[in-house]
Protein backbone atom coordinates (compact mmCIF):
# COMPACT_ATOMS: atom_id res chain seq x y z
CA UNK A 1 0.00 0.00 0.00
CA UNK A 2 1.34 3.44 -0.77
CA UNK A 3 1.93 5.85 2.10
CA UNK A 4 2.53 9.22 0.68
CA UNK A 5 -0.17 11.67 1.48
CA UNK A 6 -3.68 12.21 -0.43
CA UNK A 7 -5.35 14.90 -1.00
CA UNK A 8 -8.99 15.28 -0.19
CA UNK A 9 -11.70 17.74 -0.26
CA UNK A 10 -13.51 18.51 2.10
CA UNK A 11 -17.16 20.05 2.47
CA UNK A 12 -18.01 21.31 5.87
CA UNK A 13 -19.93 24.31 6.92
CA UNK A 14 -17.85 27.30 7.47
CA UNK A 15 -19.37 28.01 11.34
CA UNK A 16 -18.01 24.81 12.08
CA UNK A 17 -14.69 24.54 10.89
CA UNK A 18 -13.71 28.00 12.20
CA UNK A 19 -14.56 26.36 15.46
CA UNK A 20 -12.97 23.24 14.20
CA UNK A 21 -9.72 25.68 13.55
CA UNK A 22 -10.01 27.34 17.23
CA UNK A 23 -10.30 23.50 18.54
CA UNK A 24 -6.87 22.45 16.48
CA UNK A 25 -4.77 25.88 17.46
CA UNK A 26 -6.11 25.36 21.37
CA UNK A 27 -4.42 21.54 21.02
CA UNK A 28 -1.07 23.17 18.39
CA UNK A 29 -1.91 21.48 15.70
CA UNK A 30 -3.09 22.82 12.18
CA UNK A 31 -6.53 21.95 10.83
CA UNK A 32 -5.11 19.51 8.54
CA UNK A 33 -3.29 17.24 11.57
CA UNK A 34 -6.15 17.95 14.24
CA UNK A 35 -8.26 16.29 11.53
CA UNK A 36 -5.38 13.39 10.98
CA UNK A 37 -5.59 13.05 14.73
CA UNK A 38 -9.36 12.57 14.93
CA UNK A 39 -8.73 9.78 11.62
CA UNK A 40 -6.16 8.08 13.24
CA UNK A 41 -8.36 7.47 16.20
CA UNK A 42 -11.18 6.51 14.82
CA UNK A 43 -9.44 3.78 12.95
CA UNK A 44 -7.77 2.63 16.23
CA UNK A 45 -10.77 2.54 18.03
CA UNK A 46 -12.44 0.42 15.30
CA UNK A 47 -9.81 -2.25 15.06
CA UNK A 48 -9.82 -2.50 18.81
CA UNK A 49 -13.49 -3.63 18.48
CA UNK A 50 -13.08 -4.80 15.29
CA UNK A 51 -9.90 -6.00 15.14
CA UNK A 52 -6.78 -4.95 12.68
CA UNK A 53 -7.48 -3.78 9.05
CA UNK A 54 -5.52 -5.46 6.51
CA UNK A 55 -4.47 -4.86 3.27
CA UNK A 56 -6.78 -7.13 1.56
CA UNK A 57 -9.39 -5.92 3.48
CA UNK A 58 -9.06 -2.74 1.80
CA UNK A 59 -8.25 -3.95 -1.47
CA UNK A 60 -12.07 -5.86 -1.15
CA UNK A 61 -13.34 -3.05 0.02
CA UNK A 62 -12.18 -0.79 -3.05
CA UNK A 63 -13.20 -3.61 -5.34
Amino acid sequence: MDDSDLRYTLRINRTLFAKYRYVAKYNGRSANKEIEQYIKQSVQAFEKEHGKITAEDIKQNNA
